[in-house]
């Protein structure tokens, strides 16, 4: 990578947190206006959090946004045993962990869930609410005021491609209907479940004459891309990506370009930002209201929302929510910035806010299973 495109790259970044001060993440200067006091990281919760003994978590693949390193961390630095539970749950699966493992030790402590089911666990009450001691470096359109959830991480969706059964390597959205994909597209899972997925359907919309106020387009698009046959309705996971089951996954950036550098040397994976309909959104840390480990869940908050626990996201390709403070601080190494690919395919990302994430998921509740009927 050149220096420009280095150069490029953090400028991106910075822009790409004021960018969501614009629409969901709004707020140039985080953290003004909230009168609550951040809770700290004191001795008294560590000795609570040891006491417990253990964190309870779920939908955390090791794959994704770096957790196989940022999980061991979290262990090693306090000693908790931490038990990862169907690390390929949706979002949606995550919040009827909640719901229906409550009262039971098993239960998760933490859920990482897309901004969409955030909504949903807060006006259900399944939240406890916590704000880290990094609080106000958060910005404000990336968490709940009140603290029930908070955005840890963003990305945007992308193109993985298996080159080795993909022989023309697509470009843009409408690139997608040629008859050459014919059973080769996939979703990291249903957008009715998944958020990841859920993405995929906006950024669809916003390359198919939609907007953020309208992801119907999204719809219509994989309608039609699963009448056309190009579109499966498989799960994209790892392993489908690279045995070429699934081999055009439409997914965010921070997992396909890991899966690219975890796939080196077996086969190749180009990752792609479509030219049209760039859309970005985060996912969302909270703390079940029902935790069996409440100390362990907010010495978890705390661990992630640290510098280090930031760096940890960055490695992993997904931008961490605290990047524009810890740029401004000169805390991320060189050597880092480095690793992660050039912006100019950024420059159009579009983040929905609270409403309009509302108004699409209920859209896509009434027109995926008529439309798509996956």
């Amino acid at each position: 990578m050149s220096q420009n495109e280095q150069r490029g790259r953090r400028a991106f970044l910075k822009m790409g947190v004021y960018s969501l001060g614009a629409g969901a993440l709004g707020g140039l200067l985080p953290g003004l206006g909230s009168r609550a006091m951040a809770a700290g990281t004191g001795e008294a919760l560590i000795e609570a959090a040891k006491r417990e003994g253990r964190l309870n978590v779920i939908a955390l693949p090791p794959n994704w946004a770096n957790y196989g390193e940022i999980i061991p961390a979290f262990h090693h630095k306090y000693g908790l045993r931490v038990t990862s539970a169907s690390p390929n749950a949706s979002s949606a699966e995550e919040l009827q962990a909640v719901r229906t493992l409550k009262g039971q030790s098993r239960a998760p402590d933490v859920v990482d869930v897309g901004p969409s089911f955030a909504l949903i666990g807060q006006k259900e009450g399944l939240f406890a609410p916590y704000k880290v001691p990094t609080w106000d470096s958060i910005p404000e359109g990336m968490k709940d005021p009140e603290g029930h959830w908070y955005g840890d991480y963003f990305g945007v969706i992308s193109f993985g491609v298996n080159t080795s059964v993909v022989k023309h390597i697509p470009r843009d959205w409408a690139d997608l209907k040629r008859p050459e994909y014919k059973g080769q597209i996939a979703l990291n899972g249903n957008p009715l479940r998944a958020g990841a997925a859920f993405g995929a359907v906006w950024a669809a919309a916003l390359g198919n004459g939609g907007s953020l106020d309208d992801i119907t387009p999204g719809v219509e698009y994989f309608a039609d891309l699963a009448k056309r046959g190009n579109y499966i309705p498989i799960a994209a996971r790892p392993a489908t990506l690279e045995s070429g089951q699934t081999p055009i996954t439409v997914d965010w950036d921070y997992l396909n370009l890991a899966y690219r550098k975890q796939f080196k040397g077996r086969v190749a994976i180009d990752v792609r930002i479509p030219e049209t309909g760039v859309f970005g959104n985060y996912y969302c840390q909270a703390i079940s209201r029902h935790a069996p480990n409440p100390s362990a869940a907010r010495l978890w908050e705390d661990f992630i929302y640290s510098d280090a626990g930031q760096l940890l996201y960055l490695k992993g390709y997904a931008h961490p929510a605290r990047f524009n403070d810890m740029v401004a601080r000169g805390v991320i190494p060189e050597s880092l910035m480095a690793e992660l690919p050039p912006s100019e395919p950024y420059k159009n990302v579009r983040f929905p806010n609270a409403e309009q994430t509302k108004k699409a998921q209920d859209t896509v509740g009434k027109l995926w299973q008529k439309l798509v009927r996956t």
